[in-house]
């Protein structure tokens, strides 16, 4: 007998992954905790049937959302991470010696528990001294916070359940004060291309340009999310993503499997009807 995982990516898309093992399965407090091996991506982590990572593709996701801001940030010390429980943001941030300080708050501590337990290769660095580990909502803890932070990441699930609080204007309205002067916000944006998808990017779109004068979005393909085609959100109150120093970071010696400088670049042109959807939020 076959087993498949299988997620719906619109009322009439699904994907589906073949599956070996179903290695654990919890209902935490927030959420259902679920971890797969399977032939073709590894082991993948799931959260109320939806995924978030897999062993053969998360370096895509990762890299993109701490490489680019980082390189057009290069003075970067103190760094706030909300979410991403699974590790990945926080191992590629510890490979900047230049970074000083990284709080991460994560509302599930069941997400930690697990991904230490059976994705080690995301976990790696999250007992760096640098980095600081906070059990709590981080709507909730990003309030406290005034002109600290040089790069805050929102690494959340989807805007529903417990990251629904991360795509309010409160809470993008409470990181730009939570910001230096020359900080930079990076979200995850959600996907063009979906209807559904495509509403939440445009109502995260729409609430932070009521506080950054640059808002950007950027994009990267990913296989197992919906459509492959997914964006970051870009915002600053200074720092222009494109007019970075590309030999500086390339000076750095940082090996990467997805990014580059060229690709930073290119990752910001973006397709016309992304552009219209954009337009219209």
């Amino acid at each position: 007998m076959e087993l498949w995982f299988t997620e719906f990516h619109s009322n009439d898309a699904k994907m589906s992954i073949r599956v070996d093992k179903h290695l654990h399965s919890e209902q935490s407090e927030y959420q259902r905790i679920d971890v797969f091996e399977s032939p073709e991506f590894g082991r993948f982590l799931t959260l109320d049937g939806l995924m978030m990572l897999t062993e053969k593709d998360e370096f895509m996701y990762h890299e993109m959302i701490v490489h680019v801001p980082m390189a057009a940030a290069p003075d970067v010390k103190n760094v706030l991470v909300i979410g991403a429980g699974d590790g990945g943001t926080i191992r590629e941030l510890c490979r900047y010696d230049t970074i000083e300080h990284i709080d991460m708050a994560e509302i599930d501590g069941r997400v930690i528990d697990v991904c230490r337990e059976f994705f080690p290769s995301t976990t790696c660095t999250l007992d760096d001294p640098r980095v600081h580990i906070h059990v709590e909502d981080g709507l909730k803890y990003v309030r406290s916070k005034e002109n600290f932070y040089d790069l805050i990441i929102v690494d959340s699930t989807d805007p529903f359940g417990p990251g629904e609080g991360l795509f309010t204007s409160e809470f993008y309205g409470n990181c730009c004060k939570a910001l230096t002067e020359n900080g930079v916000l990076v979200n995850q944006h959600e996907s063009p291309y979906y209807a559904d998808d495509a509403k939440a990017m445009q109502r995260a779109h729409r609430r932070i340009r009521e506080f950054f004068p640059i808002c950007g979005v950027y994009q990267f393909h990913i296989p197992t999310y919906p459509s492959g085609h997914w964006l970051f959100g870009f915002a600053s109150k200074t720092v222009d993503p494109l007019k970075f120093d590309a030999e500086r970071w390339n000076s750095l010696g940082i090996k990467t499997r997805y990014y580059n400088t060229d690709l930073h670049r290119g990752s910001f042109a973006i397709p016309n009807y992304v552009k219209e959807l954009l337009a219209k939020s």
